[in-house]
């Protein structure tokens, strides 16, 4: 039985996959595809509790094992584990001003748990840009403070990227094959992230559509400013998306993501495998085949892979 654990992240379309698998889970199981959420209570484990003592450790392998033996007793061949939060949790990562900077301590755990029944580890990732956006209206969204200036300075300038966040999870899970699924390609198209994870080919149906968990506009965002007796003038008036970030930051950010898929595209250190096939991500994002050069072409400083 393949085991394919999904880790989000957060804001790229995580919640959206979840419940088109729900939904399906009788089609699904008749293709032999089960689906567990979420992973730190079908697999025995906290994510946020510190490295559990020994026995501990065996009690959640132990549960583990049992739970999977079952799953392959009723005729599961491929168990798709989705759980975003277990490499961390988004209000920690304005806090941090950098991407999940625990990763690789958190999925260490989860690798000596699994003790060595995953098969492939599935991570999404999303432009900076607009990844910082959506966890900014989200985090406002859920009753947190809107972020300042000098906090959101501190994120554009940080060099870690998802590069980095690879690399750490990588090393955590020694060996295990990682995919890597873009949000601009896979964000609304939970059966083609699926069929991506586990090569079964299945159809699109209405609720496949359905954009759940999505940030909130401007507007929202004021409203709910408003409501809670704090500054709506935080947020600029408008409709749609709050971009948080000035121009030069934009640039920064996307700059920034296109080195992260240039090292994808060149193979990724061998690291991870980058899964782009349902068609070319929007806004021209990914580097075309062929290029030689990392980041914008209007960058002015060469700057290095983070």
């Amino acid at each position: 039985m393949d085991v394919i654990l999904h880790l989000g992240a957060h804001r790229t379309g995580s919640a959206s996959f979840q419940h088109y698998m729900r939904s399906g889970l009788t089609r699904l199981g008749a293709a032999g595809v089960g689906f567990w959420t979420p992973a730190r209570e079908t697999t025995g484990v906290c994510a946020d509790a510190a490295l559990p003592p020994d026995a501990q450790l065996a009690g959640a392998r132990a549960r583990l094992a049992d739970n999977l033996d079952l799953a392959r007793a009723r005729g599961v061949r491929q168990l798709v584990i989705s759980d975003q939060n277990v490499i961390g949790a988004p209000e920690h990562l304005l806090e941090d001003g950098c991407l999940y900077s625990g990763i690789g301590e958190r999925m260490a755990r989860y690798a000596e748990v699994f003790g060595g029944r995953l098969t492939r580890i599935v991570l999404s990732i999303r432009s900076q840009d607009s990844f910082w956006c959506s966890i900014a209206a989200h985090s406002v969204a859920q009753g947190h403070p809107v972020p300042a200036a000098d906090v959101l300075a501190r994120v554009a300038a940080r060099r870690r990227g998802w590069r980095d966040v690879i690399t750490d999870l990588a090393c955590a899970v020694g060996g295990v094959e990682i995919q890597v699924q873009p949000f601009e390609v896979f964000g609304g198209l939970p059966e083609h992230r699926l069929a991506a994870m586990t090569g079964v080919s299945a159809p699109p149906v209405h609720h496949a559509r359905e954009w759940l968990n999505r940030a909130p506009g401007r507007a929202e965002l004021r409203a709910m400013l408003t409501k809670r007796g704090e500054d709506p003038e935080l947020v600029p008036e408008g409709d749609g998306r709050w971009q948080i970030f000035d121009r030069d930051q934009v640039r920064m950010l996307r700059e920034a993501y296109a080195d992260d898929l240039f090292w994808l595209r060149a193979g990724a250190d061998d690291l991870a495998r980058l899964i782009d096939e349902t068609g070319p991500a929007k806004a021209g994002k990914h580097p075309r085949a062929g290029d030689t050069k990392r980041g914008q072409e209007d960058g002015k400083d060469d700057r290095r892979l983070a």
